[in-house]
């Protein structure tokens, strides 16, 4: 009963917040909550402590990303403008709102990563607090960890 149900006549009985035929199941919807407090973001059903997306352009822990969404690029620019170049809106509070990402430097445009890689990939061109361009890639992997290459 993988630990979480007592067997008895080769039938698990479960404790109490498991369920199934080796309570193998959660029913506890903590690992589900999405940061806005919603399960699965509003976005999908939480199944044994597990968010099942029900809108396939949203995946992740918590149905909370979305790589082909418009505005990708715009809502990570203020924290990668910050932790790259040390400037733009969230520079005073770059340490407390941006450290949510890996961040890795490429020295020109043709290093930073390519389509085709297993992870979800989008390629952004956003302009900084000077008017100037700065090009960055944003991608997610399954383990919910997201990873930034910005260009020096």
């Amino acid at each position: 009963c993988t630990g979480n149900g007592i067997c008895k006549c080769r039938v698990c009985e479960c404790f109490p917040n498991f369920t199934g035929s080796a309570c193998d199941c959660s029913l506890d919807t903590t690992p589900c909550m999405a940061s806005n407090g919603q399960i699965c973001n509003g976005r999908g059903t939480c199944e044994c402590g597990t968010c099942n997306c029900t809108d396939p352009k949203f995946q992740g822990p918590a149905c909370e990303t979305c790589q082909t969404c418009l505005g990708v690029c715009a809502e990570h620019k203020d924290c990668i403008q910050c932790r790259a170049f040390d400037k733009g809106e969230k520079k005073e509070t770059c340490s407390q709102e941006c450290m949510y990402f890996n961040m890795t430097r490429v020295e020109s445009r043709d290093k930073l990563p390519q389509p085709g890689q297993p992870d979800p990939l989008s390629h952004c061109k956003e302009k900084d607090v000077d008017d100037c361009w700065f090009y960055f890639t944003y991608s997610v992997n399954s383990n919910g960890e997201a990873s930034v290459h910005v260009v020096e």
